[in-house]
């Protein structure tokens, strides 16, 4: 691949890496041993550079904080570090320097493929470098290695009553796969601070190769009698995925390899990335720690708003009689919504204020392969009217949709109508975000994270002592 120039550090990175020569496709085997060893070297010269780079400005301000900050959900606040991708208020989320129109372009994809497998963003995200073919390949080939699934996970899913959420039988379930961590079992031998990355580093590639053959599980016995379907040989991780859960369909392979790449993740102060770092930062594994920020996602607020879009659509069709309903008695369900005292489901951000780059990436990817799907109409036409009412409000400062206003209604055009299904697939997408930055925060040995809290009472002193100093 040639790149037209080096823009930032990154893409410097990349072309010194492809300079380098490319990787041929019978030495795959071997290939693991070179992505460690690549991350070593970078992580190394990294963590040298920002403890001097500390070292050098330890009191340089990042900003006031204001008490709306504290009481308001710290948002704005710069308190943690997060390597893997920064979300920009106005052009969206960018790995690694890279927007999403930009990787849909630069990286990888299968054979016969148009969308990104997302092997390729995880190599990205935890080395700085685009990955080649060969790269994903490998990839693709040790995660299917790496992929068997102890029998007493599967009992644990088992064990679970038939009205517990798939959530709950995923964060479960990753809990079971705790047993296997190596970073617990080398910890307890005893290890050097400075080889702590290592046991995360497989924990987290044996988590994310078995993340699928799991979620797979819980679907087909949630919704298929437990009628299981085993993985196939070969495959890359989302089209496995796609098939083990029942659909060997190209354009659903498409379809999961576009959604695990977008949904990998959304810089380190969301509710699941920051929940993984929190409890890593205790040293808790990689199982540990992934449950937790899969506790976080199942939240109403967080990645479980995807199937409250659904039912907002659902509840709005069932209202009018079925059909498909006009702009005009959309704008009437909306008001009636926002009169109840309850939100647009899949519109505003905490942070972005423009139209999410990835609901953009799934609205066309709906128009080329299911332009006349009736779900899909309803959103392109919630889209026309939503953001005009929105803005009209003052206390919504984004009045554009997120990625949840239109991932569930491409998954229910292939047939995945099962909505409570759908945190689980962000979730095993989340995956290779969080354990990417995991594997960062622990060979750059980032401290147990402990903010300090203060309580009302001291405000309500703070501010009345800076009133008398005024006067």
């Amino acid at each position: 691949m040639k790149l037209k120039s080096a823009k930032n550090y990154w893409e410097m990175e990349q072309l010194n890496h492809y300079t380098c020569g490319n990787i041929k496709n019978s030495a795959l085997q071997s290939m693991s041993l070179s992505l460690k060893s690549l991350f070593s070297e970078k992580i190394t010269t990294y963590a040298a550079e920002t403890k001097q780079l500390v070292a050098d400005n330890a009191n340089l301000k990042l900003g006031e904080i204001t008490l709306s900050q504290v009481f308001g959900g710290m948002k704005g606040m710069v308190g943690m570090i997060t390597e893997t991708s920064k979300l920009d208020p106005e052009e969206g989320i960018r790995f690694r320097g890279y927007s999403i129109p930009e990787l849909k372009n630069l990286l990888p994809k299968a054979e016969n493929g148009n969308e990104p497998l997302p092997e390729g963003i995880f190599f990205l995200m935890l080395t700085g470098i685009l990955p080649t073919e060969e790269d994903v390949k490998f990839l693709s080939a040790e995660w299917e290695k790496r992929s068997v699934v102890p029998d007493h996970v599967f009992k644990v899913i088992d064990a679970m009553p038939a009205h517990a959420h798939p959530m709950t039988q995923l964060s479960a379930a990753v809990l079971a796969l705790e047993t296997e961590s190596e970073f617990a079992s080398k910890y307890e031998k005893g290890l050097n601070k400075k080889d702590y990355w290592d046991p995360m580093f497989e924990d987290s590639m044996n988590l994310i190769a078995r993340l699928p053959r799991v979620a797979s599980y819980i679907y087909r016995k949630c919704y298929f009698n437990n009628n299981q379907i085993e993985p196939l040989k070969g495959a890359d991780w989302s089209s496995n995925f796609a098939h083990m859960m029942g659909f060997d369909n190209h354009e659903v392979s498409e379809l999961m390899r576009l959604y695990l790449t977008i949904h990998a993740d959304h810089e380190g102060g969301n509710v699941s990335a920051h929940a993984t770092h929190l409890v890593g930062s205790a040293l808790s594994d990689a199982y540990f720690s992934f449950s937790a920020g899969l506790n976080g996602l199942a939240g109403p607020l967080h990645g479980l708003a995807n199937q409250e879009v659904i039912r907002w659509i659902l509840d709005l069709q069932k209202e009018l009689g079925g059909g498909a309903p006009s702009k005009e008695q959309i704008v009437q369900f909306v008001h009636k919504t926002l009169s109840e005292g309850k939100v647009i489901p899949g519109y505003g951000h905490a942070v972005l204020r423009k139209t999410d780059p990835r609901f953009t990436a799934q609205m066309e990817f709906a128009k080329k392969y299911m332009p006349d799907d009736d779900i899909c109409s309803i959103i392109w036409n919630i889209y026309d009217v939503v953001p005009e009412i929105l803005s009209t409000i003052k206390k919504i400062q984004n009045p554009w949709p997120n990625v949840d206003a239109h991932s569930g209604a491409l998954l229910i055009h292939y047939g995945i109508k099962q909505y409570d299904f759908f945190t689980v697939l962000f979730g095993v997408s989340r995956s290779l975000g969080v354990l990417a930055q995991l594997t960062i925060s622990r060979a750059m040995g980032l401290p147990i994270e402990r903010p300090g809290s203060i309580t009302s009472t001291w405000i309500k002193n703070k501010v009345a002592s800076t009133q008398i100093s005024e006067k």
